[in-house]
């Protein structure tokens, strides 16, 4: 039996509609809602595993824990914020949970396209401000196919692969970059170096981690390699972006329009630039959180316990 306690459950289950019965079949499970630094460090007392999502855990507070705590587990994919190190030396494991919404953040990236390629939240916005020119004069906003179009993918993950998946069943041509190059056994996908996926890409999609490496990967200069009718989109971490630069992009047309899921700061501060432009999508952080993703997660959450408790690990990062 293991002492289990979920630090900040209601980030997961925010609609009270999922079922933690798994879990709670190893033994004495814990739940709260949301804690803060001082909570973590009381509630984390006499537990051998603890679950968050995407709760910092500072390595000042990580020291702190007491030597019963062997196991976190972030539910989610990302787990920068988490310090490695500090779990490092004080002998936790750390395992994140990857792939548990692969299909839905594939979806929501397809969706942009489909949105970007039809001005449709432009279009829908020109009607909810009573203005129906569009429906009597010529169509005053972009309009384009995204058959034969160009996708570049910047990291080829589980993500990454379904997006590609969709897109080819679309008719697109694909472009990926990943850190090593890859050959594909397809005549509409090939491997790119950045400079040229962003050259010759109509929309480019992001799907890496964000890492030291990855953080502003995308900046001033990369943007200006980019079609001036290109759409770059983000479903990653907002920090791979350079967001100033970005804002820039767009107010100059550099780039034709954005589809973001993540942001550098979120929630955003409210007078954000991105909130308010015409052609660039904000959705907050919505990817993963489909019912059937978070149930998902939960499944998984339980393997990785199990396989921990059983001595075979998965999904370790630290």
């Amino acid at each position: 039996m293991e002492n289990i306690v979920f630090l900040n459950s209601e980030r997961l289950d925010f609609d009270r509609q999922l079922d933690f019965k798994q879990l709670a079949a190893f033994g004495n499970l814990k739940m709260y809602d949301s804690s803060n630094d001082e909570e973590i460090l009381e509630r984390v007392k006499g537990q051998s595993i603890v679950i968050t999502k995407e709760l910092p855990l500072n390595g000042d507070l990580i020291e702190r824990f007491p030597s019963s705590v062997k196991l976190i587990c972030e539910a989610g994919t990302g787990y920068n914020n988490i310090d490695l190190e500090a779990a490092r030396l004080k002998g936790i494991t750390v395992c994140n949970v990857p792939g548990y919404s692969t299909e839905a953040v594939a979806q929501l990236v397809i969706t942009f396209m489909l949105n970007l390629s039809s001005s449709l939240v432009r279009q829908q916005e020109m009607i909810r401000n009573k203005n129906f020119t569009n429906f009597t004069d010529h169509l005053q906003v972009p309009h384009l196919e995204i058959q034969k179009k160009t996708l570049g993918i910047i990291g080829v993950g589980a993500i990454g692969n379904e997006v590609i998946k969709i897109a080819l069943a679309l008719g697109m041509e694909v472009l990926t970059n990943t850190r090593t190059a890859r050959t594909y056994d397809h005549p509409h996908i090939r491997s790119a170096s950045l400079d040229e996926l962003l050259k010759q890409s109509d929309f480019v999609s992001i799907h890496v981690p964000l890492t030291p490496e990855t953080k502003h990967l995308i900046n001033e200069k990369r943007l200006s390699q980019m079609k001036s009718s290109a759409f770059i989109i983000n479903t990653s971490r907002g920090s791979v972006i350079n967001e100033s630069e970005l804002i820039k992009a767009l107010q100059k047309g550099t780039i034709a329009g954005a589809a973001l899921d993540v942001l550098e700061l979120e929630p955003p501060n409210l007078d954000n630039p991105l909130l308010y432009m015409n052609n660039v999508i904000v959705t907050p952080h919505i990817g993963w959180k489909t019912l059937e993703s978070r149930q998902r997660l939960i499944r998984l959450l339980y393997l990785n316990i199990s396989s921990f408790i059983e001595g075979n690990p998965l999904n370790v990062v630290s």
